[in-house]
């Protein structure tokens, strides 16, 4: 619906009109009103005294200004959100969260427009995450082209029916920078990411890491691993003796087999950027970005947190509830 409002000139000429005894009826013909906007108008002046333009257009910026909503910004609420956003947890993942638990919330967009006008976190746009996928380097390291390949993996390892199934990768320093990297491990089913230092890119240090990760789970959560065929995991072998695990290998520059693990190393960047040298980072450091991570919610999961997601999962495995380490 199209209209405008009564201008001061506007009300200045009904004043005179309605002084000088018009109708209703004549005074909206003469300024081209409807005749009940005129009425309405009248009828906003006191018994006491004569309609006045100057009154009558005092009282209608006050009635405008009384329209206007104050908006959902609050101070307790921009510390929520502040809370939020410092714990890494993007626009969208908080908006999700607060509305699945039922507590006062603003879209991702609102939050989005804070952030850059200076609302929220003093408009830093670095506790934003990145977006999209960036060039990767060739590939030069050793491959080897035995062990089973993803395609004997069972159907419900693909589908995330079940749980248990992991998949396998590192983190590399800067190149020419450090031998220093990480063994990184997802869960499938709950996205339930772990990661270990290592001091080189070796079969031995891959076979002591993921010794370390699945000592760290009852028995019983680790029953198939996929990876893909760098040289360091060429200890397949004695991970599937020791510790009864399955291991696949993805096909050649088939990333997106491996999904979950690229995506959540990704994620592990925002702390450790390309070009960090990874053996100056501690124990410390790691397990408190592994802790940001797992804490997130998850659109996949239903805004749920892969923590919240593997303790649901029924984790009674030897008796123990499942917990990240």
């Amino acid at each position: 619906m199209s209209y405008s409002h009564l201008s001061i000139i506007e009300r200045s000429k009904l004043e005179i009109l309605h002084r000088q005894g018009k109708s209703s009826r004549a005074i909206a013909k003469e300024l081209g009103r409807h005749s009940s906007t005129i009425c309405r108008e009248l009828d906003r002046a006191t018994s006491s005294q004569p309609y006045q333009a100057e009154h009558a257009q005092n009282a209608y910026e006050e009635r405008r200004k009384a329209s206007v909503s104050p908006g959902k910004w609050s101070d307790s609420l921009a510390a929520s959100l502040e809370e939020k956003l410092e714990a890494t947890w993007s626009p969208e993942q908080i908006t999700q969260r607060f509305r699945t638990e039922g507590r006062r919330v603003v879209s991702f967009k609102t939050i989005y427009r804070w952030i850059y006008a200076g609302r929220l976190v003093r408009g830093v746009l670095q506790v934003l995450r990145h977006k999209g996928k960036r060039q990767k380097p060739a590939e030069t390291r050793g491959k080897f082209a035995i062990g089973q390949s993803i395609s004997d993996r069972p159907k419900e390892v693909r589908s995330r029916e079940t749980f248990g199934h992991w998949e396998l990768d590192t983190v590399v320093s800067g190149r020419g920078k450090s031998k220093g990297c990480v063994a990184t491990l997802i869960e499938r089913k709950t996205r339930l990411y772990t990661a270990v230092l290592m001091p080189d890119r070796t079969a031995l240090s891959m076979e002591i890491a993921l010794g370390v990760a699945i000592s760290q789970y009852p028995t019983g959560t680790f029953l198939t691993a996929t990876a893909d065929r760098g040289k360091e995991f060429a200890c397949y072998a004695n991970l599937e003796t020791t510790h009864n695990l399955h291991v696949y290998f993805a096909d050649p520059y088939s990333s997106w087999q491996r999904g979950s693990n690229e995506n959540a190393n990704g994620l592990l960047r925002e702390f450790f950027p390309k070009g960090t040298d990874l053996a100056q980072v501690d124990d410390e450091d790691l397990a408190h970005s592994l802790d940001l991570m797992n804490h997130r919610p998850r659109k996949c999961l239903g805004w749920r947190t892969a923590h919240e997601y593997s303790i649901s999962i029924v984790s009674t495995f030897d008796g123990v509830y499942l917990e990240s380490p």
